[in-house]
């Protein structure tokens, strides 16, 4: 297992290792002893999601705010990504930055995105696949949304026109935000 870290501190890129034969490859997707070994957290598992987007669909930037904060481990089964987590902390000398990881079904590598972050992505293949593990249950009265195009985040998605909800294009300005998260 590979493991990347970034300039935005708690963020974790993990690269799993795969056996590979002419019958095919197995990995471990999660094992909870060797996260236990790069994040500094005590994590819990509560919930697994997943979406099937089109290609140019972009979802996000969403949190929730605490005490429902959700930490998120992220991968894609199968198609691609342009995934994004921005930084909310606002102690953290990276409020308000963010970073852009691709993930996809073939390289098969997982984001670590701790609890004080707003997330989104973009699926760059038809039929992506994208799964979460959260640490806490969706709970729809505290969830929020970036606006994912806000000049002041100023994020390159790669798309001019992508497909997006209208709860995703009504999100709060990063200007306007107050963030929950120290």
């Amino acid at each position: 297992m590979n493991i990347s870290t970034f300039e935005i501190e708690g963020l974790v890129l993990i690269e799993p290792r795969l056996f590979s034969d002419d019958r095919g490859v197995f990995y471990e997707t999660f094992q909870i002893n060797q996260f236990k070994e790069f994040v500094s957290e005590d994590v819990n598992f509560v919930q697994d999601n997943e979406s099937v987007s089109k290609k140019n669909v972009l979802r996000g930037l969403h949190f929730q705010n605490p005490p429902f904060a959700q930490g998120k481990l992220v991968r894609v089964v199968s198609g691609s990504v342009l995934d994004v987590a921005v930084d909310l902390r606002k102690d953290s000398p990276t409020y308000g930055k963010h970073q852009k990881v691709f993930l996809s079904g073939e390289n098969k590598h997982l984001f670590w995105i701790p609890k004080g972050f707003a997330h989104g992505f973009l699926a760059l293949e038809e039929n992506t696949v994208f799964h979460y593990k959260c640490t806490d249950f969706y709970h729809p009265q505290s969830e929020k949304t970036l606006l994912w195009n806000d000049k002041t985040l100023s994020i390159d998605w790669q798309i001019t026109n992508p497909i997006v909800s209208t709860k995703d294009q009504e999100g709060l300005n990063f200007s306007q935000f107050e963030t929950p998260f120290l």
